[in-house]
């Protein structure tokens, strides 16, 4: 009965969500003609703003790579001293909590702020993106630390191998692919999120989109949106093909 338990929460979840939710059907049958309008109004493409939407996503893949680049420095010092197996629990229990509370502040939030404390433009979009992506990042790489297995450091500790040994050849090899999926899926996720922080003003191609359609320049729209699915793509297959160099 007790390994009955999970199901049987997850079912009263779903069944609670779904009676709540006023999920109606017939809304969304009805939806089609205008979806189809608004689709409709995005084709062709207006391609006469390609340089300024290259400027856009410029700005939003630096605030991208900035702002992964201040998450890895604070996440380096931080995911150590998070890390169970290398930190007394004085250092850690406080520290995980830390970073819990940075991941359960909402990313507009942080921009928002951002956007008060240091004005318009990519700053505070990439102080944002290290703060808001420091949370998880930090707690990946302290999980990194705490799954290396003992057995090759002692084995290295037995034939008399200096720390920097220990640490070069016993725990960084079984640390490193770790390390270097968790910072590349980061990346991926703070291009996603960068996106939309030009929304509160806090850089990126996110402002043009919203401009476009507040303004009803719905084929506008369709030509940032089909650049910025492009280069999500692009990062993703970037991505796998560094899942594969380093696995």
């Amino acid at each position: 009965m007790r390994s009955l338990w999970p199901a049987i929460l997850i079912a009263a979840a779903v069944l609670w969500a779904g009676a709540s939710a006023d999920i109606d059907l017939s809304k969304l049958a009805a939806s089609g003609p205008r979806m189809a309008d608004f689709l409709s109004r995005m084709f062709p493409p207006d391609l006469s703003i390609m340089r300024e939407m290259g400027r856009g996503l410029a700005e939003t893949l630096r605030i991208a790579i900035l702002g992964t680049l201040g998450s890895v420095i604070l996440s380096v010092p931080l995911g150590i001293m998070a890390a169970e197996t290398i930190s007394p629990a004085w250092v850690f229990r406080p520290t995980r909590a830390a970073l819990a509370l940075i991941r359960a502040i909402p990313l507009i939030l942080v921009a928002m702020l951002m956007v008060g404390a240091v004005g318009l433009g990519p700053l505070p979009g990439i102080l944002a993106i290290t703060f808001h992506a420091t949370g998880m990042l930090a707690k990946f790489y302290a999980e990194a630390i705490d799954g290396v297995a003992p057995g090759p450091v002692l084995a290295l500790d037995s034939i008399g191998a200096t720390r920097l040994q220990r640490l070069r050849f016993g725990i960084w090899p079984q640390m490193a692919p770790v390390i270097l999926r968790d910072t590349v899926f980061r990346f991926e996720l703070n291009l996603r999120e960068s996106l939309i922080l030009g929304i509160v003003g806090a850089g990126g191609i996110g402002l043009s989109v919203q401009t476009y359609v507040r303004s009803f320049q719905y084929d506008k729209a369709a030509t940032v949106t089909i650049a910025i699915a492009a280069l999500v793509v692009l990062i993703e297959l970037l991505n796998n093909l560094l899942r594969k160099r380093f696995s």
